[in-house]
């Protein structure tokens, strides 16, 4: 049985967050953290949560400026979106693991982050930064590149001080404040992930599907160069959503794969 529960994260801003229970026995805590204009309700997060929390406790939650309100389904909180920046989405996951690690359920598992799109750069930031808190880091469809932005709209923030983003979805333009662009600038070295991966040493799986974009592709691609011991699953015919899509309508045999790939991978570390 789902369990919601929000958590403050400074002034005005709360992370919602959704506890998936293991079914049985626990072997690990699994925290999913959603991408760019996503939210832990969309479409195939709450399957997937669910059959990951056959083994596994699962924690997904939104991010506290991801636009998302009270309903969890509507981006009715468009003022934060515009200011949500990387150090507020890393704050955001120090808050949620801290939490976790103190709550006599979670805290004695071993933790994997698992990250979708900008949600699996989000983690492996995370796990640079805190890098003996994660057990693993899974990106699904994941970015390296932390800069999603067209060059018109880093020019709009520059000298308009807001661009705007387009929801193909929702049809919403969705503002983007020039905090965006100053905190990508001003941590350009932490925010290196590539650069700094070289270093680091926690295991790591890419999950991605084989229609995935060209730049996602591209920049997995040239992480696996990089550490040769992180495995690059490919899910063939896969696209950016595995071929979900929001409302949910089922999963799909790309989506049951990488949820099958999440497992293996999981059992692997912590069998060694």
């Amino acid at each position: 049985m789902t369990r919601n529960f929000e958590l403050p994260a400074g002034g005005d801003a709360v992370l919602r967050c959704s506890h998936f229970p293991a079914q049985g026995q626990a072997k690990s805590l699994i925290v999913v953290a959603h991408g760019y204009k996503g939210f832990k309700d969309w479409g195939m997060f709450p399957y997937a949560a669910a059959a990951l929390s056959k083994e596994h406790e699962v924690i997904s939650f939104n991010f506290s400026h991801a636009g998302i309100g009270e309903d969890l389904q509507n981006f009715t909180e468009l003022e934060k979106f515009a200011r949500n920046t990387y150090q507020r989405e890393i704050r955001d996951m120090e808050i949620l693991l801290s939490y976790l690690s103190q709550h006599h359920k979670f805290g004695s598992l071993p933790v994997f982050l698992l990250g979708h799109s900008r949600g699996g750069g989000d983690c492996l930031l995370y796990a640079l930064d805190h890098p003996h808190e994660a057990a693993g880091v899974i990106s699904w469809n994941g970015t390296t590149n932390l800069d999603l932005f067209t060059e018109e709209q880093k020019r709009e923030m520059r000298e308009k001080g807001r661009t705007h983003v387009l929801n193909g979805r929702t049809g919403q333009q969705m503002p983007l404040d020039a905090i965006i662009i100053e905190d990508l600038e001003q941590q350009a070295e932490r925010y290196n992930i590539l650069e700094r991966m070289k270093q680091a040493s926690f295991p790591v799986v890419l999950i991605q599907g084989s229609e995935d974009g060209e730049r996602l592709r591209r920049g997995s691609e040239q992480l696996t160069r990089l550490r040769p011991d992180i495995d690059w699953v490919q899910i063939p015919g896969g696209d950016h959503t595995f071929g979900t899509v929001h409302p949910f309508a089922g999963a799909t045999p790309q989506l049951e794969q990488a949820i099958a790939a999440t497992l293996e991978f999981i059992s692997r570390i912590l069998d060694k």
